[in-house]
């Protein structure tokens, strides 16, 4: 099957109270991969919008019962129909007052009796071409969700059990070498699972707009505790010192704020001097958190406004991390998704230090519809 006949046939709207009208438009624009959709009234036009999703409609102005600026203006009032390009149809002069009503009313152009074909053809094709654009679009970004399903089951399954696997030949009595290259798969399989759940986040973000999250009351001190107590075990060599102030309970996805807290820290403890203590600060102020995580390294001035970015490390700060360069611009998303913000501040002599302001009670934002 070509890609042409794959895709859906674009639909158009003629509105016209005159039978012959309507045959004689449609005689000018009909075509094998257009749909064209008649209505007699602006009622019937208005049935046929909530139906059907419009690439284009041509309006026609004077109509009984209801003309056709009337009929744009309701259009334009309704969330599935206010984004449908107008183009009004009129046999009346070219008073400046009455066009400038009918653009005020949502036409993107007026055509005049009597229509010249190639003018017709040639407005409604740029319409025809942005529809055609807008179903590749939701066709790839389909393509994206399926893709994204598979890498999430398919491939993460069968990784949990090389996890578990390795798991086991670390705690068995294998001998040393064994358990050094059970080690060592583990460590693979565990960068392997980042990698996955990153891309995960990514494309949620991208496709849906915001990460999903699910608040919950969680006791933010707790978690940071243990998101410190974790790094500190991961990497002895640095100090991870935790300063905590006010009330931090709340309504907030704690497994979420753990990837956040995860991410933050590691990527501290990695540039910073070995023997300067990290800093993590939690303060309580009336309705909102604030997290500080803080140390002596530097970010470059010159990266500092892409830093929220996805892909920004060196490819070789990423295999050091054992990640994509995507764990800031997930930690952005995840804090966007709680409603709260995220920036940071680096001065060679102060060193880098990342804010992260959340509301004490934080709830799921919706879920945009991918088209």
């Amino acid at each position: 099957m070509t890609k042409a006949s794959a895709q859906a046939p674009v639909k158009f709207l003629l509105v016209d109270d005159l039978e012959e009208n309507l045959v004689a438009l449609a005689a000018l624009l009909e075509r094998s991969d257009l749909m064209l959709l008649k209505a007699h009234s602006g009622q019937q036009a208005l049935e046929l919008l909530l139906e059907h999703d419009i690439a284009l409609a041509l309006i026609d102005v004077q109509m009984p019962e209801m003309d056709g600026f009337e009929l744009a203006e309701l259009m334009r009032g309704a969330e599935r129909t206010r984004h449908v390009p107008i183009i009004f149809i009129t046999a009346g002069i070219r008073e400046r007052q009455r066009v400038f009503q009918g653009y005020g009313a949502g036409a993107v152009d007026f055509l005049f009796k009597p229509i010249e074909p190639h003018i017709l053809r040639h407005k409604a094709e740029t319409f025809f071409q942005l529809a055609r654009q807008r179903q590749a679009l939701a066709e790839t970004l389909r393509l994206n969700e399926e893709l994204m399903a598979v890498v999430g089951h398919d491939l993460r399954n069968p990784l949990e059990v090389i996890l578990m696997s390795a798991e086991l030949l670390q705690n068995g009595d294998h001998g040393a070498e064994v358990k050094k290259h059970a080690e060592r798969l583990h460590r693979s399989g565990t960068r392997m699972r980042q990698i996955i759940d990153e891309l995960l986040d990514m494309t949620r973000a991208r496709l849906g707009g915001v990460i999903p999250i699910e608040p919950r009351k969680t006791d933010l001190l707790q978690l940071t505790k243990a998101a410190v107590a974790e790094t500190q075990a991961a990497h002895p060599e640095f100090q991870v010192q935790l300063t905590a102030n006010g009330e931090l309970r709340g309504e907030r996805d704690a497994a979420r704020l753990e990837q956040v807290l995860s991410n933050l820290l590691g990527n501290a403890v990695r540039p910073g001097p070995k023997g300067k203590p990290v800093r993590v600060t939690l303060e309580s102020d009336g309705p909102n958190v604030t997290l500080y995580v803080h140390n002596d390294g530097h970010i470059p001035a010159e990266l500092l406004p892409r830093v929220f970015e996805p892909f920004q490390n060196s490819r070789e700060s990423r295999a050091k991390a054992g990640g994509l360069g995507l764990g800031l611009y997930i930690v952005e998303q995840i804090v966007l998704a709680h409603g709260g913000s995220v920036d940071v501040h680096s001065v060679p002599a102060d060193g880098t230090t990342f804010r992260i302001q959340l509301p004490r009670v934080c709830r799921a934002l919706p879920q945009p519809r991918v088209p």
